[in-house]
């Protein structure tokens, strides 16, 4: 993978902006009349620019092998497509697409025939697509074409900002100059396509008529952690990452017949990979609690197994280690994911979401609001320090193994509380790749 960080980012806006096409082509065939189906003002949809940049980072390795570049871009894009849908739909308690009258179709977010067409253009854009843009892009002067990437990053960041601002109602409080940006890009967008809303609001309505039906998620009660907001899913983090990381030494003590750290962090027993994952599949599957076993084992299976390869690579291009290996087992993707450990992702889903949460979201919900929200900052201070430390420590010690002095004076603290021999006890596994 040889894209440097200005060509990724060209990438990322060349598919936003094609996915956008995409679908308000099929939203304006659908109705008969064009329709913007962007998220925000301008003509972008940045969850395919996302999962296209993502693809092109984590299967870059796999063009060789046709079959699993399919099944790798049809689950993550799949994963993307999910998890933006319940995300909409947790900002503004409403859904905003809807495949439930399509078959193969789970919670109405995505199906079957859709993930396969995912697989089919992710296979596409990383086998041509991306060479034929980033010689589009090489055609360019080199400082007009990084000019060009940031004013588009410029323009889309400040879109960002006032589509988030009109979404909530917020719009009028936004600056004069702000709100100026915002008439003419709509102006631009419309131009361009014809037809854009005069508020944010009401061109979603039109775009995904499913908005304004009824509320699909619970209201938050009053009282501490009550419903599914803030305060609960920092707690099942933590909680998560404190009984992921016990699973995991106590399944590496009687599967490799050795004692072995399994934690993410430098300070304490917490594994930051399973506390997402917990945090997560409540806050994604909430809603879908009264569904079937089954249902809730392909969803976990499916969803678990695309996040344990996000971050794999994830923390393969931050930190230079590869912290589990799977090469060696069957039906592996990559080493990074394989079939039986997804099943164990699909298995855990049904056990907590039908066993575990309900009993810890109660206990939870006893401590007292006072105390519980003092104690939950108190908690979440100290997390977002380890989880800094525990970076700073893994990428010095990625850099001490290739040879680099230190040179910065938090490199040579890192040295001297963490040094090789420290970090080889606290992750042992981790390896280059």
């Amino acid at each position: 993978m040889n894209y440097s960080g200005y060509e990724l980012l060209w990438l990322f806006f060349v598919y936003s902006f094609l996915g956008w096409i995409i679908e308000t082509a099929v939203a304006s065939g659908k109705n008969r009349k064009f329709i913007n189906r962007g998220v925000f003002t301008g003509p972008v949809c940045f969850a395919y620019g996302f999962s296209a940049v993502f693809m092109t980072l984590a299967f870059w390795d796999l063009k060789d092998n046709p079959v699993f570049l399919f099944l790798g871009c049809m689950i993550v894009a799949t994963a993307v497509e999910w998890f933006t849908g319940k995300a909409l739909e947790r900002m503004k308690h409403r859904k905003w697409w809807d495949y439930s009258g399509k078959k193969w179709n789970f919670d109405g977010y995505i199906c079957l025939s859709y993930s396969l067409l995912w697989g089919i253009l992710g296979t596409f854009c990383l086998c041509y697509g991306n060479e034929y843009f980033t010689i589009l892009y090489k055609l360019l002067p080199g400082l007009l074409a990084k000019i060009l990437v940031w004013v588009i990053f410029g323009v889309e960041a400040l879109d960002a900002v006032v589509s988030y601002a009109a979404l909530f109602h917020n719009q009028k409080k936004m600056p004069e100059k702000v709100q100026d940006f915002d008439r003419e890009l709509r102006r631009w967008t419309k131009r361009l396509g014809e037809w854009v809303c005069a508020h944010m609001e009401t061109r979603i309505e039109k775009a995904y008529p499913t908005v304004g039906g009824e509320k699909t998620l619970e209201e938050e009660e009053q009282g501490f952690a009550k419903g599914c907001g803030f305060y609960k899913l920092f707690w099942l983090f933590s909680i998560g990452a404190f009984l992921g990381d016990l699973v995991e030494t106590v399944f590496c003590r009687y599967s490799m017949d050795r004692w072995m750290s399994r934690s993410s962090l430098v300070w304490g027993p917490f594994s930051i990979v399973w506390g997402l994952a917990i945090a997560g599949v409540t806050a994604l599957l909430y809603k879908d609690r009264q569904r079937s076993d089954g249902q809730l084992f392909v969803a976990g299976t499916f969803l678990g197994g695309a996040y344990e390869y996000i971050c794999s690579v994830f923390t393969q291009l931050v930190f230079g280690k590869v912290f589990w290996d799977y090469s060696k087992l069957p039906f592996n993707l990559g080493g990074r994911i394989n079939l039986l450990f997804c099943f164990f992702w699909g298995i855990a889903a049904v056990v907590w979401i039908k066993l575990l949460y309900p009993k810890i979201s109660a206990i939870i919900e006893k401590m007292p609001q006072i105390i519980g929200k003092i104690v939950t900052w108190i908690l979440v201070a100290f997390m977002a320090v380890n989880m800094l430390v525990s970076a700073m420590a893994l990428i010095r010690y990625d850099s001490r193994g290739n040879g680099r002095a230190a040179r910065y004076k938090w490199e040579k603290v890192m040295d001297e509380n963490f040094d090789d021999a420290r970090m080889e006890k606290t992750y042992p596994s981790a390896k280059k790749r």
